[in-house]
Parts: C-alpha cells; sequence; structure tokens
C-alpha cells in the first residue's frame, strides 16, 4: 500500500511515508476503540434485557462505570496519538518539503526556469504545497485508517451473521466505485481549473511589474478588463468542477447510507422468520451508527485528493528534473576558458553549432555579434549556468561540466546589464560577494566601484534600505553596486554582459572606472553591443547564427577587408552620426 508509486502518487518524503503509516495506525486503533464503545453499550443492553425477562438481577453500576471511564481514558490517549501522527508529524513533513523544494530549486540548471514563470513556481512552492498539507494532515490517515479498521469489523460482522453484515455494508464498496470511477473527470476538471487559475497570476503579475508602461499608454481599462475576464473563466471552471464531483461525492454518501435501510428491512425480515433475535439486530444497528462515521471527512475530501494529483505531479516534476551535480573539488591549471565544440539548443532550437575559442587568463575577450547570435549563451555556459549540449568547456585544463556549479562559481564574478538587488542595506548587499566579509572589506570594495559619492546622500549611508531589486537607486548606482559585489570577492574570473549600455555618459564614466580595477589580471570574457567599448579588448570573437565565424586582435580584425567586425563597426558609427 506503501510503495514507491503511493510515495509518487501524494509526492511524499521516506519520512512521509513514516508519517502516514503512523497516522494510518493510529486510526485503525481509534476507529476499533470506538467500537469498542458500541461493545460497553450492547453488553449494558444484554444486562437489562436479562433483567426484563427475569433472568438476571440489575448490573452493578460501579462496573459499568469503571468500564465507561476506562473507555473514556483510553479514547482520549488513542485520539491524542492520532491526532499526532496526522497533524503534528504531517507538518513537519511540510517543512521539510518546502525546505527539499528550495533547496532543489537551487541546485537546478538555469534552463528549468526557462520553461517556468514566477508564478507557475510560486503557485507550486506556496499552493500545491498548501493542498498537499491538507491531503496529508486531513485524508491519508483517515482515508486508508477506515479501508483496514472496516474491513477488521466486517470480518466480525460476517462471523456473526454474513447476511446483515451484506445488508450493513454493500454501500461502502458501492460507493467508493462510484468515486474512483469518477477521478479520471475529477482529475480533468482539476488541471483545467488549476491551467485558469495560472492564468489570473499571470496576468496580476504582468501587470504589476509593467504598471508603468500600462499608465504610460493609457492601457488601465484593457489590463483590468483582461483580468476581469481571466478571474470570470477562472470562477467558471471551479464552480463547474466543484459541483460535478460534489454530485458524484453527496451521490456516494446517499449510497452508503442506504446500508442503514437495507439492514433495517433485512433484520426484521430475519426477525419475523425467526433467524435471528432483537439483539443480533440491536448489534449491527449500533455498529452501523459508527462504521460510516470514519468515511464522513475522507468522502467530503476525497474530491481534493483526486485534484491533489495534479499538484503532486508538478512537484514530482521539479524532483524529477536532473540537477547539476559535480565534484567537491576545483583545481584549475590557470584560468583560461576553453571552448570546444560546443552546441546548445533549447528545446529543439539550436542556438550554438559547434563554437571553438580560447579566453586566456589576463586578457579581455570580448563576444559580439547580432541580437541572436549566442552571445550571452556563450557566457551562461561558460559559468555553468547551463549545460552544454555538444562539446567541453575547459577552465585551466578542467571540464566545468564535471565540477559542481556552486564549487566552480567560487572562481566566477558575473556582472550583467540586469542587476539583481534584495530589498536590504547597501552594506548588505555588497556583502553578498563575499560570505562573513568585515564591514571594512565591503566599504574598501564599495569605494573602489565609486559608490561612496552616492551614498554619501542616502540618508542612513551604507546602513540605507534599498527598495525590492534596489527601486531606490538610479541604474548607475545600481550598477556599481554589482561591481563592488565583484571587487569583494576577487574572482580569478569577470563575466560582463555590457554592465555601461544603458547608463547616461556620467554614470558610464563613473562605472567604466570601477571595471577598470576590477579587471586587472584577471579571465575577462565580455558581451558587446557596442562596438567602440570592445576596441581595447586584447580579443574579439565574432559570432553569427550560433557559430564563430572571426575572431582576432580588434585592429586586425577592422583592417581585414569585408570582415563581419569591420562591417558592424561601419554601421554602428553611422547610426551614432543620426540626430534629430
Amino acid at each position: 500500500m506503501f510503495g514507491e508509486k503511493f510515495q509518487r502518487k501524494y509526492a511524499l518524503s521516506d519520512q512521509g511515508v513514516v508519517t502516514t503509516k503512523k497516522g494510518t495506525f493510529w486510526t485503525v486503533v481509534a476507529n476499533l476503540v470506538v467500537m469498542m464503545g458500541m461493545g460497553i453499550l450492547y453488553l449494558l443492553m444484554m444486562q437489562f434485557m436479562d433483567v426484563f425477562t427475569g433472568s438476571a438481577e440489575l448490573p452493578d453500576a460501579a462496573v459499568f462505570c469503571l468500564l465507561t471511564l476506562g473507555f473514556v481514558v483510553l479514547s482520549f490517549m488513542v485520539h491524542f496519538q492520532q491526532y499526532k501522527a496526522t497533524y503534528g508529524l504531517v507538518y513537519e513533513e511540510v517543512k521539510a518539503m518546502r525546505l527539499g523544494l528550495a533547496e532543489r530549486l537551487r541546485k537546478l540548471p538555469l534552463g528549468f526556469f526557462g520553461k517556468r514563470d514566477l508564478a507557475d513556481l510560486t503557485e507550486t512552492i506556496m499552493g500545491d504545497v498548501n493542498r498537499m498539507e491538507h491531503v496529508w494532515s486531513h485524508v491519508l490517515g483517515y482515508l486508508y485508517g477506515s479501508y483496514i479498521s472496516t474491513a477488521i469489523v466486517a470480518v466480525m460482522l460476517f462471523v456473526m451473521d454474513w447476511r446483515l453484515a451484506i445488508a450493513c455494508l454493500w454501500g461502502v464498496p458501492v460507493a467508493f466505485g462510484l468515486l474512483f470511477g469518477s477521478r479520471r473527470i475529477a482529475a480533468r476538471n482539476a488541471e483545467v481549473t488549476k491551467a485558469a487559475g495560472l492564468e489570473v497570476s499571470d496576468g496580476i503579475q504582468e501587470a504589476l511589474e509593467n504598471i508603468r508602461e500600462i499608465r504610460a499608454t493609457n492601457q488601465e481599462q484593457r489590463y483590468l478588463d483582461g483580468l476581469n475576464a481571466k478571474i470570470d473563466e477562472h470562477e467558471r471552471k471551479m464552480i463547474k468542477g466543484e459541483l460535478v464531483t460534489g454530485l458524484f461525492v453527496n451521490g456516494a454518501s446517499v449510497i452508503m447510507r442506504l446500508g442503514v435501510a437495507t439492514t433495517i428491512l433485512a433484520g426484521a425480515t430475519l426477525i419475523l422468520s425467526g433467524q435471528v433475535d432483537f439483539m443480533t439486530l440491536f448489534l449491527f444497528l449500533l455498529v452501523i451508527t459508527r462504521i460510516y462515521a470514519p468515511f464522513d471527512q475522507s468522502l467530503a475530501l476525497i474530491a481534493e485528493v483526486f485534484m491533489s494529483e495534479v499538484s503532486a505531479g508538478r512537484l514530482m516534476e521539479i524532483y524529477d528534473t536532473p540537477i547539476a551535480e559535480g565534484t567537491e573539488t576545483f583545481a584549475p591549471k590557470g584560468h583560461d576558458i576553453v571552448f570546444k565544440e560546443v552546441g546548445f539548443a533549447y528545446d529543439d532550437e539550436q542556438v550554438l553549432k559547434g563554437v571553438s575559442f580560447t579566453a586566456k587568463e589576463g586578457e579581455v575577450t570580448a563576444l559580439v555579434g547580432p541580437s541572436g547570435s549566442g552571445k550571452s549563451t556563450c557566457a551562461r555556459l561558460a559559468a555553468r549556468l547551463w549545460d552544454a549540449s555538444a562539446g567541453t568547456i575547459e577552465v585551466g585544463g578542467v571540464d566545468i561540466a564535471t565540477v559542481d556549479p556552486e564549487v566552480l562559481l567560487t572562481d566566477y564574478s558575473m556582472v550583467f546589464q540586469d542587476v539583481t538587488l534584495f530589498d536590504d542595506s547597501v552594506m548588505a548587499n555588497i556583502r553578498l560577494g563575499k560570505r562573513g566579509a568585515s564591514d571594512e572589506e565591503v566599504l574598501a570594495a564599495a569605494a573602489a566601484a565609486n559608490c561612496d559619492e552616492f551614498v554619501g546622500k542616502l540618508p542612513q549611508g551604507y546602513d540605507t534600505p534599498i527598495g525590492e531589486n534596489g527601486a531606490r537607486l538610479s541604474g548607475g548606482e545600481r550598477q556599481r553596486i554589482s561591481i563592488a559585489r565583484a571587487l569583494l570577492k576577487g574572482a580569478p574570473i569577470v563575466l560582463l554582459d555590457e554592465a555601461t549600455a544603458s547608463l547616461d555618459v556620467e554614470n558610464e564614466t563613473e562605472v567604466q572606472e570601477a571595471l577598470s580595477r576590477l579587471l586587472q589580471n584577471k579571465t575577462v570574457l565580455v558581451i558587446a553591443h557596442r562596438m567602440r567599448t570592445v576596441e581595447a579588448a586584447d580579443k574579439i570573437v565574432v559570432l553569427s547564427d550560433g557559430k564563430v565565424v572571426e575572431e582576432g586582435a580588434p585592429a586586425s580584425l577592422l583592417a581585414e577587408e569585408g570582415s563581419v567586425f569591420a562591417r558592424m563597426r561601419q554601421l554602428q558609427l553611422a547610426s551614432d552620426q543620426w540626430s534629430l
């Protein structure tokens, strides 16, 4: 019952399987203890019947009081253990699941995130885990415990009288057969509802991220109308799914409860024919008042079990995605970056085709080419943010595909055009470059990155919160914080993605001065869009359509007749001369 298939079906960890077993065990014990209470009531009724017929005296009240007290104490202890097993332990499982997901996401290659948007991942980590938590705590233990305890009671009832047992229990398999027969419909409705919910989340996220553009183009009403339509569609699909599922659930509940009527009819018939006595029927009626009770909660939430399979599938998709692994040691002989016949594809789209070049230590190597030629892809492959589909990339003679990405990245600093900052102080954002760095080290790196000038104007200096993703800073100021991080890290390899492309002249000058300090004696790989910014590079690699079409020193490429680099340089010079 608790095999690998079960574990994947409900996205349980190994400890989660153990927890579910405990919850099931204590649910079985709790259900049987409740049935024991029915037995005490039956014995009391038997004593009174004997008194009424004159075959016995009144029972000793103290005995039954002690029995009742013992039952209450035992029931409390058992239900307390059941609560701990089905709630207390499960909440630990939820904690472990979220931490496990975070750890898994940390190790996944960036290619995975390119296929899943932020709203989708957020829904998986929060919404899907919440849904599974409810199933783990409220359904699994109760449902499987009810199966087992009902089977045990059913055996006892069949021993007493198989005819009344059938009359009492026939509705249980029929009801669950109806429910499980409808699970495909429920799962399909869950998928449709989930997709509609993600459309709503995506719409809200898109509107918040692009609020400036929406207002600037007077598109507020159009976006609101579109968002309202998505919300209405989600609501319609949710109502439809719950209505269909509700029909099956309530139909199953009615069918199961028909067992009460059939037990009374069958019992009355058997009594009239003299085949059973009244006390036997009375025992079955006592049992039937409790035998359906364990299923009540499970029936009410059985639809959630079916829907949870969709959530579990989304969670397992993350766990099934191969992580980027490698050795924990990285001892390169120097820091030359060597591409050897490297190929890379996004799904079915081939981006790089047999790319080969060398970025030497102590030199600046610039990657240039038209948009979509593969420049940024090369930089990300060089840091193993993605893994190459073909060929090898070596650093100091070591194939980076064999090195754990976290170990590898200790030798890399990256300064990209799109800077990512956290809603924290300037000091804390710079310190991300080197864990445990002293304040003096941080301030020295900040000064070298020309941060002192703008930080001195902030109300709390380096302790000033900068807002979400540095919203309170200008582009140049954010870029200088990014460079300060890289300076603090002091890694021997630096990757630059046109760090000054979107800056004004004053900020560009400040950033370029900071970059000059950062790049000294490093292996530098620069992604360039402006040709004039790479004319001082030691080597230029020209990419086009995912291939290296030219490489060499800037002067030699410019002097080469008909070279792609010379043509790109001429086109950019012509565009620089354009004016209003």
